[in-house]
């Protein structure tokens, strides 16, 4: 068997419940499960790409912004380092102060760069030369200052150079700014001197702050000169930065603070310089929208899901319910249990089924009636056949019996006179009396039944004489008169006992009638015996009487009384109810009556 076939038939074998489940599950849940997860991913991926597209985008316009903001710088630092007049001031040793003061104040390049660029907030020029003092842009080189790495740089490494330097900007507020450091090349003079231009704080704040990403900037190896986050001033860069990688450059996620972000470093190498400035832009509200639509898609899935199952929960429920009423109802029709229900629930093809099996109900009740009906007729015309025969029977009862009774009788009178003659007649007039009174009737008692026997004995004793020996043999404390039987149910019973059990015999035969009662397989029965001592039968003669008993055989003129009484047994008291005949030869014959004391006792009619 293929795989297909074998689940085929596993599925079949499901209850229908589990297969619309089964259904479900896979014609629903897992291809929801799948595409959804598909396309949770998908846009995942496009989101993502999306922001940082985006964050790339700004990454990009800051290093613009920086590379604007440099270039001027550099060519303002170039205009300040060439200017004949500062070199002069630089280099020269002033006699007094005021000399030194009224040089300064006769170069305007220094104020005019002051006063139109907001971008520096400050521009200072640092030398050792002793005659300068520290006056607007010129400082005086103290020792701490030359142990700055800065500075140091600067005189040893003529050039440009970009640092991140702090300093105070009044009341002792102290903050790290971008500074653009170069040497000013002093020829044929001892001193030297080093430009600083600082980049304001606040414009390079107002020109890169934004309300959806942060960013973070440092130079070369040195601390963070900006942050959105003014907490990293001055210290390390905390994003992951490969400084030893030229035009490093980064995109990806991290964890900082307990927060995930979207992160793009890049490397800004400055105009005329070998000092880059590393630029960190992160974005924390692109991934909580991220993750707000992917909850959503989520919610969105899984409704897709319950709202679905619920219902076909229900559907599956009510559909399984309405299949097993209809599957009950069809296993009590199965059982010929036919008092199906009055309703069934829906307007489907489930209920044109039930409507179907109502209507098949009610077609076997019919035909079932029919044929209870074409029972009871045929009962009656059997009962109707069995009174007939009955009558006949009555009308007809041994016309030898009488023949020869009343010869014996004229036998007697000729013999013995009047008396015993008499008697003869009164026994014959009771017999006959007796069969004529119940002619009409149905049931007549066990006792009245029981009486005519001794009747019917004691004329055969008048014809016989000795030759017949009869007896009784009653349980005791059995009354008689309550049980009821069909009249003449046991004459023609002893008749036959006489006729063919003892009549052949030359010696004297015994007839004994036993009554008594018993209890089989939780049956209460009435045992009526009549045995003989007579010839008996031969087990091939038995047979043939047993089958004569039962079935008629029109052909044959023999065991007709037999034959009424065990269907006039059977049509009153059921099948079970009938003739048992016993014998062996020479020794006797027992013909059984089982009678059922349920239906035959007074109280039981």
């Amino acid at each position: 068997m293929s795989k297909k076939s074998r689940f085929i038939s596993i599925f079949h074998r499901a209850p229908i419940k589990r297969q619309l489940y089964l259904i479900y599950t896979a014609v629903i849940v897992v291809p929801m499960l799948l595409l959804g997860t598909f396309l949770m991913m998908y846009t995942g991926r496009v989101m993502i790409d999306y922001y940082m597209d985006l964050l790339q985008s700004e990454n990009h316009r800051v290093r613009n912004f920086l590379f604007e903001l440099t270039t001027d710088t550099y060519n303002v630092s170039k205009d300040i380092a060439f200017d004949l007049g500062i070199r002069d001031i630089l280099t020269r040793d002033f006699e007094t102060k005021r000399d030194y003061m009224a040089a300064v104040d006769s170069n305007v390049l220094l104020e005019q760069c002051a006063k139109n660029y907001a971008e520096y907030s400050a521009i200072e020029i640092y030398t050792d030369n002793p005659t300068i003092s520290d006056y607007k842009q010129f400082v005086r080189v103290d020792e701490e200052i030359m142990d700055t790495v800065w500075y140091q740089d600067a005189v040893s490494n003529p050039g440009v150079h970009w640092r991140a330097i702090p300093w105070e900007y009044g009341y002792n507020d102290e903050y790290w700014s971008l500074c653009l450091v170069r040497s000013i090349q002093l020829i044929n003079s001892p001193y030297h001197a080093v430009l600083v231009i600082h980049l304001d704080e606040n414009d390079m704040r107002l020109r890169v702050d934004s309300d959806e990403y942060i960013c973070t900037m440092s130079v070369d190896k040195g601390p963070v000169f900006y942050s959105s986050d003014r907490r990293r001033y001055g210290k390390a860069q905390p994003l992951p930065v490969d400084f030893e990688e030229p035009s490093f450059q980064y995109t990806g996620q991290m964890e900082m603070d307990g927060k995930r972000y979207l992160l793009n470093i890049s490397t800004f190498y400055m105009y005329q310089s070998d000092s880059c400035i590393y630029v960190c832009t992160l974005d924390g509200q692109g991934y909580e929208s991220m993750k707000n639509v992917l909850g959503l898609c989520a919610i969105i899935i899984a409704l897709n899901l319950v709202i679905p199952g619920i219902m076909i929960h229900f559907f599956t429920k009510q559909f399984a319910g309405r299949v097993n009423v209809l599957r009950e109802e069809m296993h009590k029709a199965s059982n010929q249990d036919y008092e199906l229900i009055s309703t069934f629930q829906g307007n489907d093809e489930l209920s044109e089924a039930f409507a179907d099996l109502q209507v098949m109900v009610q077609n076997i009740k019919e035909q079932e009636a029919r044929a209870y009906e074409a029972q009871l007729k045929e009962q009656e015309l059997l009962i109707s056949q069995q009174e007939i025969e009955f009558k006949m029977l009555a009308s007809q009862i041994n016309p030898h019996f009488l023949y020869n009774t009343l010869e014996t009788i004229r036998m007697k009178a000729l013999k013995a006179g009047d008396k015993e003659a008499a008697t003869a007649i009164k026994l014959l007039g009771k017999s006959m009396r007796y069969v004529l009174e119940n002619m009409g009737t149905a049931m007549t008692t066990l006792e009245e039944e029981l009486n005519h026997v001794d009747e019917y004995i004691a004329i055969q004793h008048l014809r016989f004489g000795d030759r017949i020996r009869y007896r009784k043999e009653i349980e005791e404390g059995l009354d008689l008169s309550r049980y009821y039987l069909p009249p003449l149910l046991l004459q023609p019973v002893v008749e036959n006992a006489i006729v063919h059990g003892l009549e052949d015999r030359d010696e004297a035969g015994t007839i004994i009638v036993s009554v008594r009662r018993k209890t089989s397989d939780n049956m209460n029965l009435l045992i009526i015996d009549i045995d003989d001592n007579g010839c008996g039968m031969t087990e091939e003669t038995l047979n043939q009487l047993r089958n004569d008993i039962e079935i008629r055989d029109m052909s044959r003129n023999k065991s007709i009384g037999l034959y009424n009484i065990n269907q006039r047994m059977k049509l009153h008291f059921g099948d079970g109810y009938r003739i048992h005949v016993y014998s062996e030869p020479q020794i006797g014959t027992r013909v059984r009556l089982l009678l059922p004391i349920d239906q035959i006792m007074q109280d039981g009619l």
